[in-house]
């Protein structure tokens, strides 16, 4: 067998592992991420919560943006399930100096990916910072697995 086979095998196993665990989560163990642009940053932490069934997870992204200068700056999200792609959608927006709240959930299964980025705001979406992925693993459960 190949390394990229074994390499696939033991992803696809850890996903069902993590999706079959039947676990729910908390942030204070979950996966860091964070994306910034001019003088905005966006950060926090991330994880998986089992539904009620194999494919019906949900990736929980909870975190912070924050601006420290002038303008407008929001955070987004672009999902692709089964690689069919979702309209980006603006999770939050800090215009000037401060912090706003992030909470968001995406619909999971193993052929989900998602990304974050942070833009500043115009009439579209143009001005923006590199997309962070928030479905690369580890995607893990939390402490109420053990």
């Amino acid at each position: 067998m190949s390394h990229r086979t074994v390499t696939l095998l033991t992803v696809a196993t850890a996903a069902g592992a993590v999706l079959l665990s039947g676990t729910t989560a908390s942030a204070a163990t979950g996966v860091p991420w964070d994306t910034s642009h001019g003088t905005a940053t966006a950060s926090g932490s991330r994880w998986l919560e089992k539904g009620g069934g194999i494919l019906s997870s949900t990736l929980t992204v909870q975190g912070e943006l924050t601006n420290t200068g002038p303008g407008c700056f929001s955070l987004w999200s672009s999902t692709v399930h089964d690689f069919a792609p979702t309209p980006a959608r603006k999770i939050a927006t800090q215009c000037g100096p401060g912090t706003t709240p992030v909470s968001f959930g995406v619909r999971y299964a193993p052929t989900t990916t998602s990304s974050v980025y942070v833009c500043k705001d115009g009439a579209a979406a143009q001005d923006c910072g590199a997309r962070t992925s928030i479905t690369h693993w580890p995607l893990r459960p939390g402490p109420e697995a053990g």
